[in-house]
């Protein structure tokens, strides 16, 4: 009996390990900047405490979809001449015209707050 029962906790936590070791690399969102070419209406930005991952992101023209993820901290998003304000991980969809649009964070987060920025560039 009790070899029975170790080996059913055994392949339980064989389980539970597999499950947790799944790799999501391969998520489709297309936050590029620099000279790579946007290839996605979708851009993920991540904020860590008082600073985003990247100085600029970069999207084509029209529906757009801004996806924030808070590496560290909690912080929030507005995109200065948009309607788009996010507070928190999540997600909001816009239209927009090409540009470059000036990304603030909304959530006071520390002494660095006030810098906290980064840019869109809507090509």
């Amino acid at each position: 009996m009790k070899k029975f029962i170790i080996s059913t906790m055994m392949i339980a936590l064989i389980l539970v390990l597999a499950a947790c070791g799944g790799d999501d690399s391969t998520s489709g969102v297309n936050d590029t900047s620099g000279g790579e070419s946007p290839t996605s209406n979708t851009v993920e930005l991540v904020a860590s405490n008082w600073e985003f991952e990247k100085d600029s992101y970069s999207v084509p023209a029209g529906e757009v979809t801004i996806n924030l993820v808070n590496g560290e901290g909690f912080h929030g998003i507005t995109i200065e001449g948009t309607d788009v304000k996010i507070d928190g991980d999540g997600s909001a969809t816009t239209s927009l015209e090409p540009g470059e649009y000036k990304v603030i964070c909304s959530v006071p987060c520390g002494e660095g707050h006030a810098e906290m920025t980064t840019q869109l560039i809507v090509e």
